[in-house]
């Protein structure tokens, strides 16, 4: 039966890619018997309860895969149907070309760029070993020896993924922090997209995971399932993360297989014919096995329910206080999102006349951290610099995984993902790094975006503004970058009063992944922001004094400057200036255009002042609008000595405005 069910697997995937005409046949003929073992005989997951919160999770890593996961799922009894298989890779199809998170029954994480899954599953169960230890019985309960989650996590990955810088950066978190509760299983046929692998990757695989930390496992042969199992079981007991490489052949029992040309085309129409002969299967599209696929369905309820049905028993004690008699601090981890409002919460924050940004914002942190049990994250090696340090939280390390700090290290690719695999199991998790090294997270960051996860990346030293450490750390076009991005909110704030504002669109709508820009530089607390307003996007800070000559948009730390200017050049040049904050240009883009016409009236001149780059401001560039922006790197040297070589000095700007404000009198 073992060998009927992964020919069908196989069968079922070539369909798909030849009914799609579109796919990657290879990783189906060869990973179909890694695939099927784990779901066979290891996986605890209910195709009744496909997001029970205790099901171990299966991430495949190497994402082009899609078509060998959909038809194990359908084959294991998902809510998937034959019309499913047949849609794959259409518009609003239940199977899209990359596995899709909330898309497919039985798929909990979006994957496809390599190497990001394999950080996503440290991530994941990084967010198990924390959850386990908040969720133990108390030791007077006879439960005492149980925590209510203890999942594992099952990682299918391929020699593209282990190429990936990321994965090497994950191995090393996950060998310091001992998750012994991962399990990476590498699909290893020797063969990459453009060819044999000798030409790119001849490193010792195992020999590498083994010196970050890992336990490591050769299965020579991957129809040998009872190695395959033994290797899987050894895994389980590991006192070490597991890697177990397992050879298998690409594109086995096609006439291209193990060869490069079988990865990422459909196979001819003969060649499916001859292979399915050697399957066993008949020559007709998208046929099942049924009893081969109702064995399969019984063997995994049969093998899950007992601990499906103690973990339901368990809950129920949960729910009746039984783990803790603090209860309503533990309803997070299933879903349940209690609103929260700073404003409301004693914020002595203590804020000096003067005092930037990420100062500030480690204050709000701390305290956030208090009021909220699931609010967790890190640094890539600058808590000292970015202050996102949790005073009260602790460390998390392999002997506490109670702590709220985490270490990620100099790992910001790594770091962004790992995050991704937190937030997929309800934590609001957070990362930090310098904006100029907002690059290396972007992968993550729009994987977040595409997944609507709950993340905050904190980006400190926003601007050129910091100086002395040269171009190579002063940064220009990454705002533009992180506001391209779609489903992600870009928040810029000049000071505490908006940061609090901040804060609160963040915590009260976890729906999508958020980017805080920070100051290193001082800014003074203006009295004229509001908290609240952050949540239109942007509103005046302030306002003209009787006609209105232009309209100056400006974000973060040049908010400051730009009420300075404005009420500089009101005494000095009789030019009447209104002064925007915009905190965010998502949410003042979806505010109610009546809302903003009043604030920024449609025929005013206007001025954008921001210290980055001018390609992020297209939408607010209609008809009579100039940019005081920046276009070009920096410099080392003192932050007025960079500002004046780059043209954002205090009086370059003031005669700009003066310039523009009046030409536009004149042509009126």
């Amino acid at each position: 039966m073992d060998n009927q069910i992964i020919a069908n697997i196989k069968s079922l995937g070539i369909d798909m890619i030849n009914q799609a005409n579109s796919g990657h046949p290879g990783i189906v003929l060869g990973a179909a018997p890694i695939i099927y073992t784990l779901f066979n005989n290891h996986l605890n997951i209910s195709n009744n309860d496909p997001t029970w919160f205790n099901r171990d999770r299966f991430i495949l890593s190497a994402g082009h895969g899609s078509a060998l996961l959909y038809a194990t799922l359908y084959m294991a009894g998902y809510n998937l149907t034959i019309e499913d298989l047949k849609n794959f890779r259409k518009i609003n199809s239940k199977t899209p070309g990359h596995p899709e998170v909330f898309v497919t029954p039985g798929v909990d994480v979006s994957t496809g760029p390599l190497g990001q899954g394999f950080a996503n599953g440290v991530g994941m169960a990084l967010a198990s070993k924390i959850l386990k230890e908040k969720t133990a019985f108390p030791s007077n309960s006879k439960l005492s020896q149980e925590s209510l989650i203890d999942f594992n996590v099952y990682v299918l990955c391929g020699d593209g993924d282990l190429m990936e810088g990321i994965s090497t950066e994950a191995a090393s978190i996950a060998g310091t922090f001992k998750l012994n509760n991962l399990i990476v299983l590498y699909d290893s046929n020797n063969i990459s997209l453009d060819g044999p692998t000798s030409n790119t990757f001849t490193e010792d695989v195992r020999g590498k995971m083994k010196a970050l930390g890992w336990n490591t496992y050769l299965v020579k042969n991957s129809h040998d399932l009872k190695a395959l199992n033994k290797a899987i079981n050894k895994a389980k007991l590991s006192n070490k993360p597991s890697f177990i490489e397992v050879k298998t052949i690409i594109g086995e029992g096609s006439i291209l297989a193990n060869t490069n040309k079988v990865h990422g085309k459909p196979l001819e129409s003969q060649d499916i014919k001859a292979l399915k002969g050697k399957l066993g299967i008949p020559d007709e599209p998208f046929f099942v096995f049924e009893d081969a696929r109702n064995q399969f369905k019984k063997r995994i309820s049969e093998r899950v329910n007992i601990k499906y049905s103690r973990w339901a028993t368990n809950y129920q004690r949960f729910e009746k206080g039984e783990m803790s008699p603090h209860i309503e601090k533990y309803k997070w981890i299933f879903g349940d999102k209690q609103p929260v409002d700073l404003k409301k919460i004693n914020l002595d924050l203590d804020i000096n006349d003067k005092e930037a940004t990420r100062k500030t914002n480690g204050k709000i942190m701390n305290i956030i951290a208090d009021n909220i049990p699931n609010f967790i994250g890190g640094s890539a090696d600058l808590f000292s610099s970015t202050d996102v340090y949790i005073e009260n939280g602790g460390d998390l390390n392999y002997y506490n995984y109670t702590g709220s700090n985490i270490w990620f290290g100099v790992r910001e690719h790594a770091m962004g993902a790992i995050l991704n695999g937190l937030a997929l199991c309800n934590f609001l998790p957070y990362g930090s790094t310098f904006l100029s090294f907002a690059d290396y997270v972007k992968p993550a960051i729009r994987l977040s975006a595409l997944m609507k996860l709950p993340v905050t990346y904190i980006f400190t030293h926003d601007s050129i503004y910091v100086g002395e450490d040269g171009p190579t750390h002063q940064p220009v076009e990454q705002l533009a970058m992180l506001r391209s991005i779609p489903n992600l909110r870009v928040f810029r704030p000049c000071d505490a009063h908006e940061l609090i504002g901040c804060w609160n669109v963040i915590l009260n709508n976890p729906t999508m992944p958020n980017a805080l820009i920070l100051s290193r530089n001082e800014v003074p607390l203006l009295p004229s922001t509001i908290a609240d307003a952050v949540a239109l996007g942007g509103y005046i800070v302030k306002k003209e004094t009787n006609n209105l000559d232009a309209v100056i948009i400006s974000t973060g730390t040049e908010v400051n400057i730009a009420i300075h200017i404005a009420s500089e050049l009101y005494k000095t040049n009789q030019i009447d200036l209104r002064v925007i904050s915009m905190p965010c240009q998502e949410l003042f883009l979806n505010a109610n255009p009546t809302y903003q016409e009043q604030v920024i009236p449609k025929n005013a001149l206007k001025i954008i002042l921001e210290a980055g780059s001018s390609y992020s401001w297209a939408k607010f560039m209609e008809k009579n609008a100039k940019l005081i922006t920046i276009d070009e790197f920096g410099a080392s040297g003192s932050k007025d000595a960079v500002s004046k070589k780059v043209g954002f000095d205090h009086i370059t700007i003031q005669n700009k405005i003066i310039e523009w404000v009046n030409v536009n009198k004149n042509v009126k």
